[in-house]
């Protein structure tokens, strides 16, 4: 859509925003089977629609406009999907809701919904029982049992170092392994990630274990949305508590070590370098799933996202190589190629019958960002005047003529910009 619409779309909404009545109800979303136990090996005639019908058809979907860059060429990915992180435009996908394993991208479900929970001075001291039945081979920051770790110093194991072990404490600390489990399945309903069917909190490789590049995009769209989430996922390095020791003069101490984000395109590698504008989001790799990558990067006021999952090239690092291509190709078309498709709202956010929306968009606000879930309780920071503020506010509709005022649950103004460029002037 051309800037000049976008900003006389952005005005009408947020001019009326207070003489609007809104519906409550969902806008429907054409819904796929349950996902399948197993996945299958090449992907199937039939997949979900939500966002798009083009979405649901096998093989590359995109629509090149005047001027518009070609595809790379050099693409292996089993899935992958390209899209606006603002307006939710599609810009292209590849087979963008083929159910695959999901490795450690699926943490991002488990902090989009776990994370709120918690202050991040809480303390917690691990007992045994919150280390039990940890996949082999999983990856581990090193939380050692009867040491006791802030909430702040969990998440950094669970973005920093993919750490199996600091989901599974965080996991015991909201209820157990069981109850995360239910509530991550809830939340991916709740943001119309139908493709997902979680069994384990972490992204271990598990039967029946799915989700797809077009879920893993929703959860990092609505994670982002949420300030500590953008911090730890944009966070290259810090320091973690180690294990308390004695000394010869029997005084404890404990000392920290370094850990760094295993996300290549944040860090580089000497295969790859820093990718420009990085800022997050989540990486995974296991047997099953193989490689699997979620980027969030920013330039010159564009935000991009891009999921690949499974790449056929066995090269180092290809997983991150395939997304850098693809958001390279993303930031030169994005505003020369038709939408494919669209990332939806979560349900009950519904806006599709305000002044200047989008119809097409259900539940997008006038960026087109969502507010990461189903509807708050609480109104978070307004985008004006609150330093970070990662949400938006709920909007209370007055109704003239002396009706009933309505609270509009679920519809939100959140920030017109992302503060990802903020973010990067921290991570440097």
């Amino acid at each position: 859509m051309p800037a000049s619409k976008k900003t006389v779309k952005r005005s009408l909404l947020v001019t009326s925003a207070t003489l609007l009545s809104v519906s409550l109800t969902a806008a429907p979303v054409l819904a796929a089977d349950k996902p399948s136990p197993t996945p299958s090996a090449t992907p199937p005639a039939n997949m979900s629609t939500v966002g798009g019908v083009r979405l649901g058809q096998a093989g590359t979907q995109v629509d090149l406009g005047s001027g518009a860059p070609v595809l790379p060429k050099d693409l292996t990915a089993r899935s992958w999907i390209v899209s606006d992180a603002e307006s939710g435009d599609v810009l292209a996908a590849h087979n963008a809701h083929w159910r695959l394993p999901p490795a450690s991208t699926l943490k991002m479900l488990f902090a989009d919904t776990v994370l709120p929970k918690f202050p991040k001075t809480d303390k917690h001291k691990v007992a045994v029982s919150d280390l039990a039945n940890i996949g082999s081979g999983s990856s581990m920051v090193g939380i050692k049992e009867d040491e006791t770790y802030t909430v702040h110093d969990l998440w950094l194991g669970v973005f920093l170092r993919s750490g199996n072990d600091a989901v599974r404490v965080l996991s015991a600390m909201n209820g157990g392994v069981d109850q995360t489990v239910k509530e991550m399945q809830a939340h991916a309903e709740d943001l119309q990630a139908l493709d997902t069917h979680v069994v384990s909190p972490d992204g271990y490789d598990a039967k029946g274990q799915v989700s797809s590049a077009y879920d893993l995009t929703l959860f990092a769209r609505s994670g982002l949305q949420k300030k500590d989430f953008r911090e730890y996922c944009s966070t290259v390095r810090a320091d973690f508590p180690g294990e308390t020791k004695k000394g010869k003069s029997g005084k404890k101490t404990r000392e920290s070590f370094e850990i760094q984000n295993t996300n290549r395109l944040l860090t580089g590698d000497t295969d790859i370098s820093t990718y420009q504008g990085i800022a997050g989001v989540k990486n995974g790799n296991t047997t099953n799933a193989g490689a699997t990558f979620t980027g969030v990067a920013e330039r010159d006021g564009k935000v991009l996202l891009v999921t690949v999952m499974n790449p056929e090239k066995d090269d180092h690092n290809e997983v991150y190589k395939e997304a850098a291509r693809l958001l390279d190709w993303g930031f030169k078309a994005a505003d020369k190629v038709e939408p494919v498709g669209e990332l939806v709202a979560p349900k009950g956010v519904d806006t599709s019958a305000q002044p200047g929306a989008n119809a097409s968009t259900p539940g997008a606000d006038a960026t087109g960002n969502d507010n990461g879930g189903k509807a708050s309780e609480k109104p978070v920071a307004a985008a004006s005047g609150a330093a970070g503020g990662s949400g938006g506010v709920a909007i209370a509709l007055a109704v003239t003529g002396g009706l009933l005022v309505l609270l509009a649950a679920g519809v939100f103004l959140v920030n017109r910009r992302w503060p990802l460029p903020d973010l990067m002037r921290r991570r440097r």
